[in-house]
């Protein structure tokens, strides 16, 4: 089994090390056929993707599949902003995009001192020292709302950061065609959660999170998960195969 695409990929637009030709060149060495750039979206105060330099990767994105054969898509990885699902993405921004991924990460702008202390401060706070189960459910409504909102193709590293009820966004996104990411550096699911997620026929997308070239397609750690508690390569959308996206069928 191998992955045919890597769709979660990061370059100097926000904090990896190489270009998106460096990226995608280093996908076709290792047999890929897709390859996808998500720089970290727009709303991050140490490493966001600038809004100006959106049609400048689209050219670099174009010019590397034309040098490599590959099909190189655009995207980002967009901010979870508060507990009501909002994201850093307009409509016209995701309309030069061809994949979109959301997730949770720390030091976001945000609007209000409240969001930022209940949102982001108290989900630091409680990852180290444990989350309780009312901060869980908001958790999982953010996302869930998020889903309703925006067209998300993927869901990335779901629970690092940030704890959730993860069978129920699991499953919600199941219904609404998200994909959840399987990262190649980090997971943070149970063994009850992945035991749900493949009885409930949640699907899967193996992606290396790479910031430098040499991790591309990078994912042992998702695939000694896939080994280790049995998941079926059908839910494994980029097996062996090409996924289909929102945008790209």
């Amino acid at each position: 089994m191998r992955i045919l695409g890597d769709y979660h990929t990061h370059t100097p637009y926000s904090h990896g090390k190489n270009t998106i030709l460096e990226n995608t060149s280093v996908a076709q060495q290792k047999g890929m056929k897709q390859i996808a750039i998500t720089d970290h979206g727009f709303d991050h105060s140490l490493y966001a993707v600038e809004r100006k330099n959106i049609d400048t990767m689209r050219k670099e994105c174009d010019e590397a599949s034309k040098k490599t054969g590959l099909d190189v898509f655009l995207g980002v990885e967009a901010n979870l902003l508060d507990e009501n699902g909002n994201v850093d993405i307009t409509k016209e921004e995701y309309d030069k995009l061809d994949i979109l991924i959301v997730g949770w990460h720390n030091f976001v702008k945000t609007k209000s001192f409240k969001t930022k202390f209940s949102f982001f401060f108290m989900n630091y706070i409680f990852n180290i020292f444990g989350t309780p189960v009312w901060k869980r459910k908001k958790n999982t409504k953010a996302y869930i709302e998020a889903i309703k909102k925006y067209p998300i193709d993927i869901i990335s590293h779901l629970n690092y950061g940030m704890k959730t009820n993860a069978i129920e966004v699991a499953k919600f996104a199941r219904d609404h065609g998200t994909l959840i990411e399987l990262n190649g550096k980090r997971i943070k699911f149970s063994k009850k959660e992945i035991k749900e997620m493949i009885k409930e026929r949640v699907k899967f997308i193996i992606n290396s999170d790479a910031h430098k070239k040499e991790n591309v397609g990078k994912n042992d750690v998702a695939f000694n998960l896939i080994a280790k508690y049995n998941i079926p390569k059908e839910l494994v959308v980029n097996l062996d195969s090409v996924p289909k996206f929102k945008k790209i069928n």
